[in-house]
């Protein structure tokens, strides 16, 4: 089975890099599990891209393109094209993510 690259976007960084922080403050071992899941899943993106699911916000304007791996709280939202998957986004599934999502993909 030929392997995908798994490359992280800055965007997708930055969240993450906040999400860990926030975390941070409270709790430095719970900062420590989450970021280890969460690189965890992302990195099985290289053999399995399509596990996620189409990203259902997008998916009613007829956006295809984009899945989504749900590590709850959070949403990974990615895209793959040429033997790459795209890590473009991590975010917190209590926002509202029709907004933030319209901002960030059309």
């Amino acid at each position: 089975m030929k392997r995908f690259v798994v490359e992280w976007t800055q965007p997708a960084s930055k969240d993450f890099e906040n999400i860990i922080d926030y975390i941070s403050q409270d709790n430095v071992d719970t900062a420590i599990t989450n970021f280890e899941k969460i690189k965890s899943k992302c990195n099985t993106l290289n053999q399995f891209p399509d596990r996620g699911r189409i990203v259902p916000e997008l998916k009613a304007y007829g956006i295809l393109s984009y899945r989504e791996l749900i590590i709850s709280p959070w949403r990974v939202i990615y895209r793959t094209s040429d033997r790459k998957v795209y890590v473009l986004a991590v975010i917190d599934s209590r926002r509202s993510m029709n907004e933030i999502l319209i901002e960030r993909f059309l």
